[in-house]
């Protein structure tokens, strides 16, 4: 009886280790960003864009409240870091998003499927994110 406690004991003490490691290699993407058809899209293929209101590498977006909720940001998690072009701006409500080279990320509410970009030039001042 004494041998099969000891035995348990292992084995949990094995798959606890086990899970242990694996938690210590999240599982995130390279980037935040993949490229798709000559322009930036998120995890779920849908196009990314920039706008020029934003001043590069400011640190911030211009695009918050009514305009956040027709170009959504970008964004990014606790505990990701800043590589290579991407870097991470705080928005004004304290919530984190990517940028590509200084200028933050957004998609376009009209967007329906991956592959479509109708945000390209709108108003003049929103432009598909390439890499």
């Amino acid at each position: 009886m004494e041998k099969q406690k000891i035995v348990r004991s292992l084995m949990i003490f094995a798959a606890l280790t086990t899970l242990a490691a694996c938690s210590a290699y999240e599982t995130r993407p390279a980037a935040p960003a993949m490229t798709s058809g000559g322009v930036l899209t998120g995890a779920n293929g849908m196009t990314l864009y920039t706008f020029d209101k934003d001043a590069a590498n400011s640190g911030k977006s211009v695009c918050n409240g009514p305009c956040a909720t027709n170009w959504p940001p970008l964004f990014a998690m606790d505990g990701d870091t800043p590589a290579g072009d991407y870097g991470i701006v705080v928005r004004d409500d304290g919530k984190k998003q990517w940028s590509f080279k200084g200028k933050p990320l957004y998609f376009w509410i009209k967007d329906q499927k991956p592959g479509d970009k109708t945000g390209d030039g709108v108003n003049n001042v929103w432009r598909t994110a390439a890499p």
